[in-house]
């Protein structure tokens, strides 16, 4: 049968509930959760397993991690503590139907006055540097939030750069704009930090990508790498997970893939773009890569998701079913064996709710079995490679690929 003749690959779920775009999604809690974001203020939690929602939280957003962060255009950025035993207490009602925004909340942590008048989201890592626990805090890390570095467009400065850390609300860093290039606003941001060593990545409004290094805490930042292979603003930046390459998308039709330097001096030649491709799709955004790194996504203001292999930058899927333009996409996290649940020790756990089957102990038998039923399905959606993608028309499509 000849390609014109196949049926079109349609997504393996739809989540609906959102009245507004949405401009964010993110898989948390080891793919049980996927956490979506619209443009009226709304984050939704999504149980994988059962495609229904768990809780919701009344704030803007811009991205998600662990910690839920929200960044909105009020100048504000929220980072929220959304535990699973939260979900009982938190509202469940979707924004489709106009719940309250007087419901419980979420624990929120923290909040950063950040510069919002540009179209940059923040961008976050864990911080390199080693960080003690507060004595009330050693017996359990777990309840300790791990210290993290944020990245947003500087408040004054819309070409520099600011890095703030949590939990001490501190600015760690400053990025002056490159006063010998013209570069515009800062368009996107990527970090990340090993030891003591942070690399920062940055696409502006003109085109331009740029790499700052510091090499210590306190130290100047270094600019090692600078090119311009898009002719309008970058919408993209996100950086493998080998970490010695990135890859931009624009607002032109290229897709480039960059050296990403460490230290000054190790290059023996001026730095260039790995590849840089032409795709004939403009207006590519919401890049993400894949965590074992071999493919990312990219959200098409022609409602398209396109999957592309992160070795050749080659298109290696084209998924169509959003009718008007998508924003944003998210891979669910590749696992390995020891972090899924098995068949295995869920057969165990069947054999031991056969032996409680007495009828003195029926109602433990059946919340024992049902149970069981929760986990196979987290086992399956856990499992499962995921790619979310949100559009415009306020729908989730939740795809099944590779």
């Amino acid at each position: 049968m000849s390609s014109e003749l196949l049926p079109s690959l349609q997504p393996s779920f739809v989540l609906r509930g959102h009245s507004a775009q949405v401009h964010a999604v993110h898989f948390v809690q080891g793919n049980t959760r996927l956490l979506t974001g619209d443009a009226d203020g709304w984050v939704v939690s999504w149980s994988l397993a059962f495609k229904r929602p768990v809780a919701n939280i009344s704030y803007s957003l811009q991205l998600l991690f662990i910690w839920t962060s929200s960044h909105g255009r009020d100048s504000k950025l929220a980072v929220w503590q959304l535990r699973p035993e939260d979900e009982e207490v938190v509202g469940q009602t979707l924004p489709i139907d106009k719940p309250s925004t007087n419901g419980p909340q979420p624990w929120l942590l923290h909040m950063l006055t950040v510069n919002t008048l540009n179209f940059c989201s923040f961008t976050m890592c864990l911080d390199g540097l080693p960080q003690p626990y507060p004595p009330q805090s050693a017996i359990n890390a777990k309840k300790h939030p791990p210290p993290i570095l944020i990245a947003v467009p500087n408040t004054i400065d819309s070409g520099g750069i600011d890095v703030y850390q949590l939990p001490s609300e501190s600015r760690a860093a400053v990025i002056h704009a490159d006063r010998n290039t013209t570069t515009g606003m800062v368009m996107a941001l990527a970090i990340q930090a090993e030891s003591t060593r942070l690399q920062v990545v940055a696409g502006y409004e003109s085109g331009h990508t740029m790499v700052f290094v510091q090499s210590d805490p306190g130290a100047q930042f270094q600019r090692l790498y600078s090119a311009q292979p898009h002719s309008q603003p970058i919408l993209s930046v996100r950086i493998l997970p080998t970490r010695d390459c990135y890859v931009t998308s624009a607002a032109d039709a290229i897709i480039a893939k960059h050296p990403l330097p460490a230290v000054q001096g190790v290059w023996k030649t001026e730095l260039k773009p790995f590849k840089v491709v032409q795709t004939k799709h403009s207006g590519q955004q919401g890049l993400q890569v894949r965590s074992d790194g071999k493919v990312f996504a990219t959200a098409g203001w022609d409602a398209r998701i396109r999957v592309y292999s992160s070795k050749t930058i080659k298109e290696v899927a084209v998924l169509k079913w959003h009718k008007i333009g998508c924003y944003t996409t998210a891979f669910a996290e590749i696992l390995d064996h020891d972090s899924i649940k098995t068949e295995d020790d869920i057969a165990v756990k069947e054999e031991e709710i056969e032996e409680e089957a007495r009828p003195d102990k029926s109602i433990a038998y059946q919340s024992s079995a049902i149970s069981t039923v929760q986990q196979k399905r987290d086992m399956k959606a856990q499992s499962t490679h995921w790619l979310a993608a949100g559009s415009k028309d306020g729908k989730v499509s939740l795809w099944d690929i590779y």
